[in-house]
């Protein structure tokens, strides 16, 4: 991915008007990743987008590329990630796109691709969208110009989907749940997902104005659902981000689950009800010590991926299993969809309250979170300060001290000039000495 040009871990994303995310740059996407779909025969994309403002001129922008280079465009509107993933598969479109900067603020957007088995787009289309970005856009004969048709119900195919995802022999009436949809793509989808199985829903975060997507609101802004949560008497709260793929959930007392907590509820549930199979689990770097201890306590084998959803999809069809996750929410079931969704995975963390007759914060027993410490060191260029000797030296004592119930990670942030220092552990002031040390090291290799 390093010698990429456009692309990243999760397609294309920048802020609106700065840099390709112009309709400029758009057009000329759609017309490129035209030119090389069509050479695998595709002749119809699906379209889908969040809530920003900005969604319309890139999706306008999009088309009239897509069209010039002769495929055809159904549109969904705005509508979650997963939800144009499932429709991708279901109407057979060769390919489908998603103009989205998931969780990031209204300013900022991002165009990415899925191929016709709802997955990301393989490496080598990649690469060879961004070979044909280089040459100059043309446009097939008139004859031959894509045309446009919108998808109707979209939405509505994509709530029975999720429904189906609920085991038949549950329902969630007698449950209260606050819904958050953070001003964003599912603002429409999960309410009527979880009301339509039974629960008393109160929405939230579902007013968007273009402006408005993840803003107070959402998985990555907790305090306004755990405010509700408390306030209504609720039995839990589910937030979701921008795009609908990622999962945060707050107990009926208010206090708000880790990822890597919603991820073993899942797994421990998926044991219990054999379904887990010979499956183990996917998790990142980033991912707490406490979830492997704890799955290791049931027997279950535990991997870690670099940061990103895509990086755990990889591993999880390297290792042929179908359970996977990030602690920032991201949670991927393969028996359910081919991305991340977080409106399936909090069917999921339903069905094992229904089953179990236990609350959520019930539920969370099984696994404790290690304190995990993380510093950000600013990196001006030059030395790389995780080759340097002391740096190393001093990753390597922490690690010896803490043994097997801590670790250490150092890494650079993909996104910004930093050097990111994480040390978790049992204890929390060993954790924070360890964390210190280490980054002043680092700083004074930076400075």
């Amino acid at each position: 991915m390093s010698n990429r040009k456009y692309f990243g871990t999760d397609g294309i994303r920048g802020k609106v008007g700065e840099g390709i995310i112009t309709p400029a740059f758009a057009m000329r996407l759609g017309y490129a990743a035209g030119k090389v779909l069509s050479k695998n025969g595709t002749n119809k994309v699906i379209i889908g987008k969040d809530t920003r403002i900005s969604g319309y001129m890139l999706e306008s922008a999009l088309e009239a590329g897509l069209s010039a280079a002769g495929i055809d465009i159904a549109f969904v509107g705005p509508m979650p990630t997963p939800a144009v993933a499932y429709l991708t598969r279901t109407f057979r479109a060769e390919a489908g796109i998603v103009i989205s900067a998931s969780h990031n603020p209204y300013y900022d957007n991002g165009i990415k691709f899925f191929s016709s088995n709802g997955t990301k787009l393989d490496d080598d289309l990649e690469l060879a969208i961004e070979a044909e970005l280089d040459k100059e856009m043309g446009c097939v004969e008139s004859e031959f110009l894509g045309r446009a048709t919108r998808i109707e119900d979209a939405a509505g195919r994509y709530i029975e989907f999720c429904k189906s995802n609920f085991p038949n022999e549950l329902s969630l009436h007698g449950l209260k749940i606050v819904v958050d949809c953070a001003h964003g793509a599912t603002y429409h989808i999960a309410p009527a997902v979880f009301s339509e199985l039974g629960a008393e829903v109160i929405a939230i975060g579902c007013s968007p104005d273009g402006l408005n997507i993840n803003k107070g609101y959402g998985a990555t802004d907790l305090a306004n659902l755990q405010k509700e949560v408390v306030a209504q008497k609720a039995d839990l709260g589910i937030a979701l981000d921008g795009d609908g793929d990622r999962l945060m959930m707050v107990d009926g007392e208010g206090s708000a689950l880790d990822g890597d907590e919603t991820l073993f509820i899942i797994v421990r549930e998926a044991l219990k009800s054999g379904k887990l199979g010979h499956s183990g689990v996917v998790g990142t770097k980033m991912s707490n010590l406490g979830l492997e201890l704890a799955l290791r306590d049931l027997g279950i084998p535990f991997v870690r991926a670099d940061v990103g959803d895509r990086h755990v999809l990889e591993k999880l069809v390297e290792h042929n299993w179908h359970i996977g996750g990030e602690n920032s929410g991201h949670i991927i079931s393969l028996e359910h969809n081919t991305t991340g969704d977080g409106v399936v995975a909090g069917l999921l963390i339903l069905a094992a309250v229904c089953r179990s007759g236990l609350t959520l914060k019930e539920l969370r027993n099984g696994m404790t979170l290690l304190p995990q410490i993380l510093i950000n060191v600013r990196f001006k260029g030059g030395n790389n300060p995780l080759e340097d000797k002391t740096v190393l030296q001093a990753v390597v004592d922490a690690e010896n001290a803490l043994g097997d119930r801590g670790r250490v990670l150092l890494r650079k942030s993909g996104t910004e000039p930093l050097i990111r220092v994480m040390v978790e552990g049992v204890d929390l002031a060993e954790v924070e000495g360890f964390a210190k040390s280490i980054s002043g090291v680092v700083e004074k290799v930076c400075a």
